[in-house]
């Protein structure tokens, strides 16, 4: 079975943007998501915004496939994977992966090695090749020189930037990144906003990253979606978010400037 879906509305048979959801409602013992759209184009990232609670990881999970929508669309690299079969989404987790909040990595494993397990789909790779490309990939997310390490020893940032370069591995078109800079201090906080636009940069990759943080959102999204009790309060550009007047957007904005102001009286 073909993986692109025909859409009625786009006459090349390809939806016209990267990851898309139409109209998705998800409710588990609660409604979680409701009636949500929005979109991400090829290249661009998007944040996903709000209080705990309030649908941004269940969107995530919807874009891997691990949950489907009880109504609506969710279009992924261009493809409606709605009603894919386990099988059809293992080919669309192969353009995108994911970047857990725990770093999900193998405690067992060394770094090198965890990220050289991304390698395994990849026929035909020597070890030789395979350690050339674990080294590139440590060069690129700034750990040089860490691949013997354990996953045990390392800071939490640390963790996290090992989580993105197995993710690199597997050569995706997107990254989705789950809460990237929680439980991280400032200065690996920004180190990891500054590797997320190497990457897009670089890579030209696509990205969604799910974040209470801020100043990692103004640092590296093109668009933002706010969430509040599973609505899509506010989605445009990040220009547009400061001045949305949506009570409960200038709510979260309202207190996030009074944390920066707290921070600046401490010091």
């Amino acid at each position: 079975m073909a993986l692109v879906a025909a859409d009625p509305l786009n006459g090349n048979g390809q939806y016209p943007h990267y990851i898309q959801f139409e109209n998705v409602s998800k409710t588990f013992s609660r409604p979680v998501l409701r009636d949500v759209n929005f979109y991400v184009d090829a290249g661009q990232t998007l944040a996903i915004i709000g209080r705990s609670g309030v649908g941004k990881s269940v969107s995530l999970q919807h874009i891997m496939g691990f949950l489907k929508p009880d109504s609506g669309r969710v279009i992924v690299a261009h493809t409606d994977i709605t009603h894919m079969s386990e099988e059809q989404l293992r080919q669309i987790r192969e353009k995108v992966t994911m970047v857990f909040q725990s770093g999900a990595l193998f405690d067992s494993l060394t770094v090198g090695e965890n990220i050289e397990f991304s390698l395994e789909t990849w026929h035909g790779y020597s070890d030789q090749k395979k350690e050339d490309v674990v080294r590139d990939l440590l060069k690129k997310v700034d750990l040089v020189g860490m691949e013997d390490e354990f996953p045990g020893d390392l800071a939490t940032g640390y963790k996290r930037a090992v989580a993105i370069a197995r993710a690199l591995a597997a050569q995706p078109q997107c990254i989705l990144y789950d809460e990237p800079t929680t439980m991280v201090d400032p200065i690996m906080s920004d180190h990891i906003g500054n590797l997320m636009l190497r990457l897009k940069r670089d890579l030209h990759l696509t990205s969604i990253v799910v974040t209470h943080d801020l100043d990692l959102m103004r640092k590296v999204a093109d668009t933002v979606m706010f969430l509040y009790k599973g609505e899509a309060i506010f989605f445009g550009p990040l220009a547009q978010l400061e001045t949305c007047n949506h009570p409960h957007v200038q709510q979260f904005l309202a207190m996030d400037r009074v944390e920066i102001a707290g921070k600046i009286e401490e010091v």
